[in-house]
């Protein structure tokens, strides 16, 4: 290697692809670290969901129990067709509004 431009070109060849295993290196990181940020999240919005069904259940059993002392559940014969299509729209809606707000807080994420 004596002459100057052969030299040249081998060193920034070695210089190009020693910084694109730096940036392979980098952006392997940067996704690994998304992958657990995202993988939490699910988990934290998992357990969420949890208890908040485990909530609900113990309201509505509660609810169910004051309600009268000798039933204690209702079954899907005991409600009229109109309240169960409210209730439907009613769910609906309910799960519309936490899907509008998950988006609203996954576009806020960087």
């Amino acid at each position: 290697m004596s002459k100057p431009p052969v030299h040249a070109f081998f060193i920034g060849r070695a210089l190009a692809e020693a910084l694109y295993e730096q940036l392979e290196s980098a952006a392997t990181n940067a996704f690994s670290e998304f992958g657990k940020f995202d993988a939490e999240q699910r988990e934290r919005l998992r357990q969420f969901t949890d208890r908040v069904v485990e909530r609900a259940h113990r309201e509505a059993d509660s609810a169910m129990q004051g309600r009268t002392g000798t039933v204690s559940t209702t079954t899907i014969q005991d409600i009229q067709p109109a309240d169960l299509q409210v209730t439907i729209d009613e769910l609906r809606a309910e799960v519309a509004l936490v899907r509008s707000e998950l988006q609203r807080y996954r576009s806020s994420l960087p």
